[in-house]
């Protein structure tokens, strides 16, 4: 059974770092495409950041180039999104997502998301 769990959400000071994480189970995340998206409340879901092909290929959305990363650790199979100089407007719920397929970039047509978790930038 295929199973994505996000951590490492909470509060941040404007200007702070967070690094979330997402454990994969029921298959190698090596093999798939990842991505991590987030929703704001009122606001439709969007693509942050992704693996884009199995060459490690990175796609990134215009409002986060410089501040995120995304990287992965295949023994742990973890896929990692370190989030530098948040802003208040990142904040939203955080889901990562994995697809068989490459080449969907930052759309949300994922097969597998997990349950997502809340970062709250705040003062």
């Amino acid at each position: 059974q295929v199973q994505l769990v996000e951590s490492g959400g909470g509060l941040v000071q404007p200007g702070g770092s967070l690094r979330l994480s997402c454990a994969a189970s029921g298959f190698t995340l090596d093999d798939y495409a990842i991505g991590w998206f987030r929703q704001a409340p009122g606001k439709e879901r969007e693509g942050v950041i992704c693996f884009d092909n199995n060459d490690g290929r990175t796609l990134y959305a215009d409002s986060v180039k410089g501040r995120f990363t995304i990287s992965r650790d295949n023994a742990k199979n973890t896929v990692y999104l370190q989030m530098n100089s948040l802003k208040p407007e990142d904040t939203a719920i955080y889901y990562c997502a994995a697809d068989p397929h490459y080449g969907l970039g930052l759309d949300p047509l994922y097969d597998y998301w997990g349950q997502g978790t809340q970062v709250t930038v705040s003062s």
